[in-house]
């Protein structure tokens, strides 16, 4: 910027006002940090807090964008020094937080935190691939580099194609748990599955906002000094509402019972919540009844009285973690009584054995 326009008015009129719109947002912003950490800290014994750590990278570098763009605005209208430092910072942080919102983004998709504990390899190098590919995209937009608003926009179909698809896949699987839940009348699990479904479809709902308003700034033609900081203003504001709704629904705080138990990988295959499965045999049966997977044998009593325990059947229980066990462990005396693990997803395995598998809660 050429320091006779300043001094001639011709863009004080304009931009004057920037200052006191940046410090205002720039304490906005970082009051939302500071909050959003201190928050996260306080109730991390509820949950496990790793994603909502990733979370507060997104208002510490919006909050020290505005810092920036504050410091850059202050100085160059006030002490008529236009420091090219303070304008390269505000460059790269602007850039930073997009990138930054967008991998946050992606990690809620894929259901970090929500329903596994951790990404999968392949997982973790397309969240990366993608977030280091939109940061260099913003770089060269940004530069006025030739054809890369182009390249900039099918990165952006991309990314938002891959976090709707995922909310998708998760939406389903979540769907697809509490039928299983309502038919079995398995209550223990229905609170914590219908939380995450509730906050995915929250999340799906504000994507759409997203999708629309960075559409409505890419598509945004207008270079007029006259209502530069009125746009300016929507624009922030937009953003600022979005995030903090999106924050809100993924707060750290005290969730459902079972919540947080969560496999540690998502499987591949078909998965129902509950854990624990049982088949019936007769005793005779169970005398040469032998498996590595099939523990614990408890005799049940009939529902006539006058039938004695001989007439029982027994009731075979799956550890739920038979399959994590090695086999050497079962040589000599049967593993101990199973106690109920709920998850949100569990293998679910039924050879012709155990046709008339059915869950035990009790």
């Amino acid at each position: 910027m050429d320091d006779s326009e300043i001094h001639g008015g011709t863009l004080d009129g304009a931009y004057k006002t920037l200052p006191h719109f940046y410090l205002a947002f720039t304490v906005i912003w970082l009051f939302s940090a500071v909050f959003w950490t201190f928050n996260t800290y306080k109730n991390r014994r509820f949950q496990s807090s790793t994603l909502q750590w990733a979370l507060a990278t997104v208002p510490l570098t919006k909050a020290l964008q505005l810092l920036l763009s504050f410091l850059f605005w202050y100085s160059c209208l006030y002490s008529n020094v236009c420091s090219l430092w303070l304008s390269f910072g505000v460059y790269v942080t602007g850039i930073l937080f997009q990138t930054a919102t967008f991998v946050s983004f992606s990690l809620i998709s894929h259901g970090y935190r929500i329903l596994c504990c951790r990404l999968s390899l392949s997982e973790r190098r397309i969240v990366c691939g993608l977030g280091c590919v939109l940061y260099l995209t913003l770089v060269g937009h940004r530069a006025s580099v030739p054809y890369f608003s182009v390249i900039l926009l099918l990165d952006y179909f991309v990314i938002f194609y891959m976090i709707f698809h995922h909310v998708s896949q998760n939406l389903q699987a979540l769907r697809e748990q509490l039928n299983f839940i309502e038919y079995e009348d398995v209550q223990a699990m229905h609170d914590a599955v219908y939380t995450k479904y509730v906050m995915l479809k929250k999340f799906q709902g504000a994507m759409h906002c997203v999708a629309v308003l960075e559409l409505a700034i890419f598509m945004n033609t207008d270079d007029s000094l006259e209502n530069y900081w009125i746009r300016l203003l929507v624009r922030e504001w937009a953003q600022y509402f979005i995030l903090t709704y999106i924050g809100w629904i993924f707060r750290p705080q005290e969730m459902a019972p079972h919540f947080s138990v969560t496999p540690i990988l998502k499987s591949t295959i078909a998965t129902i919540a509950p854990p624990i499965y049982s088949i019936e045999m007769d005793s005779e049966t169970f005398k040469e009844f032998t498996s590595h997977e099939w523990h614990i044998g408890v005799p049940t009593l009939s529902s006539h009285k006058e039938r004695s325990l001989k007439d029982s059947v027994i009731v075979v229980i799956q550890h739920p973690r038979a399959y994590n066990v090695p086999s050497s462990s079962h040589n000599g005396s049967p593993v101990a009584v199973p106690t109920f693990i709920p998850a949100s997803f569990s293998e679910h395995r039924c050879n012709p054995i155990q046709e008339q598998c059915s869950i035990l809660l009790g």
